[in-house]
């Protein structure tokens, strides 16, 4: 119990708003996805001759709603930090 004590507010602190550097590079991930469907696809073949295959694909409700990624990219790095971007949206390589 004493060491629950001792560390509830360590986890707790963790907690708090992002800084802007982390909630641009997770934001701009995000306003990705509002510009345009991600896909991956993979196949291979591993030492016993199994060929592996499998994919992903994601879309966003940004992208249906058809939401401008730069305002998405905006209003998300606002509400993780609590700040505006330092960076633009169009700086971060796509």
């Amino acid at each position: 119990m004493r060491a629950f004590l001792l560390l509830a507010p360590i986890a707790l602190l963790s907690c708090g708003p992002a800084s802007v550097e982390q909630a641009e590079r997770a934001c701009a991930e995000r306003a990705q996805l509002a510009e345009k469907p991600k896909a991956k696809v993979f196949i291979g073949v591993n030492s016993n001759g199994d060929v592996l295959r499998g994919g992903s694909f994601g879309i966003s409700t940004d992208y249906l709603a058809g939401r401008d990624p730069t305002a998405v990219y905006t209003e998300c790095v606002k509400s993780r930090s609590g700040q505006f971007p330092t960076r633009a949206y169009t700086e971060f390589p796509r």
